[in-house]
């Protein structure tokens, strides 16, 4: 900036940088593709897996959007905000993570074109407003109404497809569908109820719905039983320890006789514990804190089967699953805070052992137990059955679902390419933008297939203008045709394809309307030896 008499007028801190205008749009757009670029080769059935290797050597290998895009460490301000739609994606419906930031990728590279005729991002940034809106209308009147679980199964499957359970498909599905049905409450799925307990070995086959909850814990002694039928539940989120004093203390004695009564005093301190468990009719303990060795010993004389040092969730769980109440004094213990489950049992898995809490009347809670052959591929299982949980939940809850690969793109491309027509203005421009950049979902699909991809575009838009019921028609990813995905048993929840293209249009429209970045210069830490008291040169204290 110059004043008046030519002289620089300095405003920013020096070596601050500043990008304006077309510079400015440009790096933030090639930025946001550059994060779309990084995960587009995931994208459908036929997507490839990405192996992320982290600073201590740990590896992810997966093909999830968002697991990618959380692992790589994301340093540009726009394409973090790019993460942040994968993100938001995940946590509203658990799906669609890769679509989301592929359609938002692809619309800023659709964006350049009209920012390079001089078409103001003002403009765009309305005409993508307008198009998101019809989108979600053009959305809600292809939908399908959910009246049945075996529609469920496929979305659920859909879901799974491309994930590492190989044959394992519809068996999980179904598993996944009895899950979500069981902690359904007045049409509404918390997800958080359905807990996924994994252990390595067997393989995937082996992964089974328990109704009831399954802990990576076992009994603290070995005498307690093993099995315990008619289990009566005792849940506390406090130790059955002897009390300490919050503040230090120091007890002398001098008599020998007084040390007998004092531990004495300790032990029927503990008996008193136990003696409250039995009276209210427990005969399992499970403790979110520690267990004293001698309180061990009286629950076993008792035939007591007990864990000790659970997570608060799995506490809350058991609680939500055997209709129990978490305790927080054993002295106030009675049966109405009782859980009731038919069977409480450790198993030995491999070489450790589990408390399996089954046959739980009316369980809010339930357990999906994961098995693989390998670290890696239970870890994806797991992945995949969260992504499962979500839409099918989503489905549950919104009673909507649409045709998949890539059938409601195109159709919402086709109609949004009519309505842009409709609207006129340099608002057209930009809608029309809009429905070509849908088109990169099958594109990618066919491109990740190996399939020809402007064949696969032809294709499509032929089948939804020629029949009757054109929506549902996806591309084949096995034959590179057009097919009723209905038939075909693709589907997937109204609610990630509106989530995708809302999230995509708005984190789009945010950075087009970014005309500077003004970067401060980061502060350097000082070289070592530099530098003493109060930043002064060493010898001049």
């Amino acid at each position: 900036m110059y004043g008046s008499g030519n002289q620089p007028i300095i405003v920013l801190r020096e070596g601050t940088e500043r990008n304006r205008d077309k510079e400015a749009q440009f790096n933030n757009i090639a930025a946001a593709k550059a994060v779309a670029d990084a995960v587009r080769s995931t994208l459908g059935p036929k997507g490839m897996d990405k192996m992320l290797v982290n600073t201590i050597g740990d590896v992810v290998i997966t093909n999830d959007g968002v697991t990618i895009l959380k692992e790589i460490d994301v340093q540009h301000p726009a394409a973090k905000m790019v993460v942040e739609v994968a993100k938001t994606q995940d946590s509203e419906c658990g799906d669609g993570t890769t679509t989301s930031v592929v359609i938002a990728g692809e619309l800023l590279k659709q964006s350049e074109e009209l920012i390079n005729s001089n078409v103001h991002s003002t403009v765009i940034t309305n005409g993508f407003r307008l198009a998101a809106e019809k989108a979600a209308e053009i959305l809600d009147e292809i939908a399908v109404p959910v009246n049945t679980d075996e529609l469920l199964e496929k979305v659920a499957s859909t879901a799974l497809t491309g994930k590492a359970v190989g044959e394992e498909e519809a068996k999980l599905a179904k598993i996944v569908v009895q899950a979500c049905r069981s902690v359904e409450d007045d049409g509404m799925v918390d997800t958080d109820d359905i807990h996924i307990q994994k252990k390595i070995g067997e393989n995937i086959g082996n992964t089974c719905m328990i109704k009831g909850i399954v802990i990576d814990k076992e009994r603290v002694h070995p005498r307690m039983p093993r099995k315990v039928e008619n289990a009566k539940i005792a849940l506390f989120s406090c130790a059955l320890e002897v009390k300490k004093t919050e503040f230090d203390a120091q007890i002398q004695i001098t008599d020998p006789t007084k040390m007998n009564s004092f531990l004495e005093e300790e032990e029927n301190s503990l008996k008193a514990m136990v003696d409250a468990i039995k009276k209210s009719g427990a005969n399992v303990v499970l403790s979110q804190k520690g267990i004293d060795d001698l309180a061990q010993h009286y629950l076993a004389k008792a035939g007591i089967f007990a864990c000790r040092r659970l997570k608060q969730s799995d506490l809350e769980a058991i609680a939500k699953a055997t209709a129990g109440t978490v305790v927080g004094n054993t002295a106030e213990i009675n049966s109405s805070d009782l859980g009731s489950a038919g069977v409480v049992e450790e198993k030995l898995i491999g070489e450790d052992g589990m408390v399996f809490i089954t046959g739980c009347k009316n369980p809010k809670a339930v357990t999906l137990f994961a098995r693989g052959g390998t670290e890696h591929v239970i870890e994806e299982v797991e992945r995949a059955l969260t992504d499962a949980i979500r839409v099918v939940g989503v489905a549950i809850e919104d009673g909507k679902v649409v045709a998949g690969a890539g059938a409601p793109e195109i159709e919402v491309g086709i109609r949004l390419a009519s309505y842009a027509s409709s609207i006129g203005g340099r608002e057209q421009l930009a809608i029309e933008k809009f429905s070509k950049a849908l088109e990169i979902i099958p594109w990618t699909l066919a491109e990740n297939a190996g399939i020809d991809p402007i064949d696969s575009i032809i294709n499509l838009k032929k089948a939804h203008k020629e029949h009757k019921n054109g929506s549902v028609y996806g591309i084949d990813l096995d034959s590179g045709e057009a097919v009723d995905m209905l038939k075909k048993d693709v589907v997937e929840p109204l609610r990630v394809k509106k989530q995708a293209i809302s999230s995509a249009y708005e984190v789009a429209n945010m950075i087009l309307r970014i005309d500077d970045v003004i970067t401060a210069r980061r502060a350097q830490s000082p070289p070592p030896g530099a530098g003493g008291m109060g930043g002064m040169p060493p010898g001049m204290m």
